[in-house]
């Protein structure tokens, strides 16, 4: 659920006495642009403190006007009351907060950090409130006697336990100190993010001779001298930490003094020990954490997290983790074997490093299946993939991407659609923003500017949804072209867009993607598997010059190589979840002077732990894992691998239906996955759709780990 500063309708008479921040504030007053998205092209920097501060005096005066009901408290008095409570702020938090990845500055900056103990101490004064606790208590104890229905029933449970887990049940002496926890938290994780983010701004390899860019593609090179153009070097090559820019200079560079330096650079972002350093932060986010869940009775921050998880319990994630990790390393070892030789036969008098590993792998991917990345580039043209997508929605729900140019967006590169039903009605409102830039954090992900649910009067509130990536840029020579990866990336975020957009719920508190972490990835890791099928892709992949469709023996080739480096891959990813719960399963704190050093203890701890290999490294390392200490994953990495046995399973259900858009199984996926958001156990919404409870066969075939 959100934090309980989120999500209420104020009643007009909350503006009465600021007339005039009314008229200069596009916060304070209804939107009154198409479709009700934030009027971007009004909002300005200065807006969101006073704006933040009106909102949360307005959602105190709601909180009071709960407590002091002198009716006895009620599902609707009480629990639907506070659930629709903190609508102004929460508005304005969506946009901020999506600003602040997206489109952030040092302005923006330096207000996320005025406003971080802020916030948090709001939320803390409602999560901490005894009379608002009582009534929440009251009508907890009489919940078999209410008559609700199963969504009430389930906002309900979920509110009287998110109380108890933001330290409501605490006794008051505990109580200060969980609120300076929770504000010294605030800080230190957007202190994180923001550091990760500075550490790629900083950083730029340069190179001044042309042969140092030998066996880069021709569109890679193009990148790297307009990017140097831009920064005044003409004549030279600049190479960033941005994904587009370090992933194919160490999959194609033969230079491999330059590969090793990219590399390196790559992995100690956040780790220089400069402005942007994040050791010091990781020792007492993890020393924080673990106080925080002893407080409320957990012996660790994991045991906390999990206990509201499918996975339930640490044993659980950890013996499922070392089971895939028994399967993937044998294999990554075989691969390392094969790269070896290739290194040998070709006279290389050195062992393989993790700095060559991508560079090998491309060769033998030419070697054993013939295949080049650059040539299926050729096939991802941006738009094309765009319309794979929608395609891809279309057939399966029906749904329609209507291009709108009279609605306001928050950056000039964002393009806005609507989204409509197969009969032409509004379904919401969708953003998409492609391509790396100095304000955007790295990575791709979905958010929202306001998320689906039903008033207080009736009226049904329909979804702004925000999708945002960092692909390749076009060039002066040719368009956007995506990677492989970069393709399914795009179809991973849409399932996530599309968690949002169907959202079919009553309450704003269960909407969307408000669901358990580790069942959240299951709407964006299905679509990968359309993404990657060779019947849907032959209808998207077009080769952008001739709009020819990708040749079957291209196609055959990739459907052969399609289990080519999943050990790798896999491992890659284990490591960074394993790295994750050993952080988060310490159940005693670090010494003081030990701060600056937990993440090399934990590293090494983790690295001997499960006898990891030098050749791969974590695919997020500790300081700049921002997924786990500035991201909402914090024992929760793993999510992604188990929400991969769910797509899996779940992608056999249209399989075994003998049609990969057969109406009746997208239906059901619709109805009890899409559509119900948080309103029951997320198991038991699986098992709705699917009729069992998932299995890990087709997960291990999926990806070639059975042997």
């Amino acid at each position: 659920m959100k934090k309980y500063f989120l999500l209420l309708l104020v009643p007009m008479m909350m503006f009465s006495a600021c007339g005039e921040q009314k008229a200069e504030n596009p916060f304070l007053s209804d939107y009154t642009t198409p479709f009700g998205v934030p009027p971007f092209d009004q909002i300005k920097n200065e807006h969101f403190v006073p704006a933040m501060e009106e909102a949360m005096l307005q959602h105190n005066a709601e909180i009071d006007a709960i407590v002091s009901n002198p009716e006895a408290p009620t599902f609707e008095n009480t629990i639907a009351a506070l659930d629709y409570s903190g609508h102004s702020l929460n508005k304005i938090a969506f946009v901020f907060y999506n600003f602040n990845s997206s489109n952030t500055s040092p302005e923006i900056e330096a207000i996320a950090s005025e406003l971080a103990p802020k916030l948090s101490a709001h939320g803390d004064n409602i999560s901490l409130n005894p009379e608002l606790f009582k009534r929440i208590q009251a009508v907890y104890e009489q919940k078999e006697n209410l008559n609700l229905t199963g969504e009430q029933a389930r906002l309900l449970e979920q509110t009287y336990k998110s109380f108890v887990r933001n330290g409501a049940a605490l006794p008051e002496e505990n109580q200060e100190r969980f609120r300076e926890i929770n504000q010294r938290l605030a800080l230190l994780t957007l202190e994180f993010g923001q550091n990760a983010l500075g550490e790629v701004n900083n950083y730029k390899m340069v190179v001044e001779n042309e042969a140092d860019l030998a066996g880069l593609p021709r569109s890679v090179i193009d990148a790297a001298a307009e990017t140097a153009a831009a920064q005044g070097l003409e004549g030279q090559w600049v190479f960033t930490l941005q994904n587009p820019s370090v992933m194919p200079f160490l999959a194609y560079a033969e230079n491999r003094e330059l590969r090793q330096q990219l590399q390196q650079a790559y992995v100690n972002r956040g780790n220089n020990g400069n402005e942007f350093d994040n050791n010091a932060i990781i020792g007492e986010i993890v020393n924080l954490r673990l106080e925080r869940a002893q407080l409320l009775g957990y012996s660790s921050h994991a045991e906390f997290v999990l206990e509201e998880n499918m996975a339930k319990t640490v044993g659980t994630v950890t013996s499922f983790l070392e089971e895939l990790w028994g399967y993937a390393l044998p294999i990554a070892k075989e691969e390392a074997a094969m790269m070896q030789e290739l290194i040998d036969a070709r006279g290389g008098d050195y062992k393989l490093a993790a700095w060559d590993w991508r560079y090998y792998a491309e060769q033998v991917r030419k070697e054993k299946y013939d295949l080049n990345e650059e040539e299926i580039r050729q096939y991802f043209e941006l738009n094309t993939v765009r319309d794979g997508v929608f395609m891809v929605v279309n057939k399966l729900y029906g749904l329609q991407f209507v291009e709108r140019t009279d609605i306001p967006k928050y950056h000039p590169e964002a393009v806005a659609y609507e989204v409509l039903e197969a009969d032409g009605s509004h379904r919401g409102i969708l953003y998409m923003d492609f391509h790396p830039r100095e304000s955007k954090r790295g990575g791709a992900w979905m958010s929202s500017y306001r998320d689906q649910y039903v008033d207080r009067a009736g009226n049904y509130v329909h979804p702004v949804i925000t999708l945002v990536t960092n692909f390749s840029r076009p060039t002066a020579s040719q368009p956007a072209l995506l990677t492989y990866d970069e393709m399914t990336t795009f179809f991973h975020e849409f399932g996530h867009a599309l968690h949002g957009l169907l959202s079919d719920v009553t309450y704003p508190g269960l909407s969307g993607t408000n669901v358990a972490r580790d069942f959240v990835e299951l709407p964006s890791q299905i679509m990968e598997n359309w993404a990657k099928d060779p019947a849907v892709m032959k209808d998207f992949a077009l080769h952008h010059e001739t709009r020819e469709p990708m040749p079957q023996e291209l196609m055959d080739k990739l459907v052969a190589s399609g289990h080519f480096n999943q050990g790798f891959e896999t491992v890659e990813f284990l490591a960074s979840t394993l790295l994750d719960m050993e952080y988060h399963t310490i159940t005693e704190p670090y010494a003081a002077d030990q701060l600056d050093q937990v993440a090399r203890i934990t590293n090494e701890r983790t690295i001997n732990k499960y006898t990891m290999m030098p050749e791969i490294y974590f695919r997020h390392g500790s300081t700049h894992f921002q997924h786990i200490f500035s991201g909402g994953y914090s024992s929760g990495y793993y999510s992604y691998i188990w929400s991969g046995i769910l797509d899996a399973d779940a992608y056999e259900a249209f399989r075994e239906a003998g049609d990969l858009f057969d109406p009746a199984t997208a239906l059901a996926f619709r109805k009890n996955v899409l559509e119900r958001g948080g309103t029951e156990d997320p198991m038991a919404l699986y098992v709705k759709f699917r009729g069992h409870e998932p299995e890990v066969e087709p997960l291990l075939r999926q990806r070639g780990l059975l042997r």
